[in-house]
């Protein structure tokens, strides 16, 4: 936000420019629904009454993994879950879980501390721990987090990094009045997006190119082909591999810690849910969250509930 990026998230193999558009289309399809709390249909399970869960996820592909991987886990535990993607960003999920629209979303620790305590100064993820529960508003709670991490950055292609010899944002800085920056609409407001560069590095863009897809293929391919010279998106993204990307270092910690985990309603959470969920976030790392994008985003083109079950079968949390 993220934040989303929402944090927001996927934040997308992206081996080549032609299969970043090709995941783009991917990812339009699941934005399709302009109300996804009513209109779109839950997977996997019944989330009527009885103690189902229902879980979200934002408007990113890695989110909808991990959303189906606690999903998948729940089921596979005994506690019927279903879930509900593609929400939108932090700001239309959190108020989902607020209101009970659903029962738990996957999450990143650091934006979403900044999400409902814009004034934090945390950077370290054992801080951003320990501050976070006691931030939340009456009624919501977070589980443990996983080793798994995935960021927000600022990325370049190697031809800009070599033009402007770029390797921190410090060095950004220097030349920040002449560069694009592609990112959210969001990034505008978040306080890691336009007002973090500027407060941390007096960075000021030429200008933000807003898009949607949460750091995915549309900002890859603004990226690749110059449209952007520097792009919000996040560190488990196969495309900063895929395309030989520079990630720019962040000295001054713009871009806090975000360890994922679960975001819930405590309504209907049980002892035997949260230890699912816990289960999941005591495996889960952050190379496997760029694996599962790539399965999902890459040539194998698998869909999120697919992929989610691979993984869990592989960890041995399902049979």
């Amino acid at each position: 936000m993220k934040e989303i990026r929402q944090r927001a998230l996927g934040r997308r193999a992206f081996g080549s420019l032609a299969a970043a558009v090709g995941l783009a289309v991917a990812l339009s399809a699941c934005g399709g629904s302009s109300n996804p709390l009513s209109s779109a249909p839950a997977s996997g399970g019944s989330s009527g009454a009885g103690g189902a869960l229902v879980i979200g996820s934002a408007d990113f592909t890695e989110s909808q993994v991990i959303a189906e991987v606690y999903a998948g886990a729940l089921n596979a535990a005994g506690v019927t879950a279903s879930t509900k993607p593609n929400i939108g960003s932090r700001e239309v999920y959190f108020k989902a879980v607020q209101d009970g629209s659903v029962d738990v979303v996957p999450d990143y620790s650091g934006n979403l501390l900044l999400h409902v305590n814009k004034d934090a100064t945390e950077v370290s993820a054992a801080d951003i721990a320990q501050a976070l529960p006691g931030k939340l508003p009456d009624g919501l709670a977070v589980l443990d987090a996983a080793k798994a991490e995935d960021k927000d950055a600022m990325v370049v292609t190697k031809a800009t990094a070599e033009k402007y010899k770029l390797k921190s944002i410090e060095d950004l800085a220097k030349v920040c009045s002449e560069i694009v920056v592609g990112a959210p609409a969001t990034f505008s407001e978040r306080a890691y997006g336009l007002p973090g560069l500027k407060k941390n590095y007096n960075c000021v863009p030429k200008k933000l190119e807003p898009f949607s897809d949460g750091g995915g293929p549309v900002t890859v391919k603004a990226l690749l082909t110059d449209q952007v010279q520097v792009a919000d998106i996040y560190t488990t993204t196969p495309a900063i591999a895929d395309n030989d990307l520079v990630v720019l270092e962040d000295p001054k910690n713009n871009f806090i810690a975000q360890q994922v985990l679960p975001l819930y309603n405590k309504a209907k959470m049980t002892d035997k849910a949260k230890e699912a969920l816990n289960n999941v976030s005591k495996l889960l790392t952050t190379d496997d969250l760029i694996n599962l994008n790539r399965a999902v985003g890459g040539s194998q083109k698998q869909n999120p509930k697919d992929a989610a079950a691979a993984w869990l079968k592989d960890k041995g949390l399902v049979k």
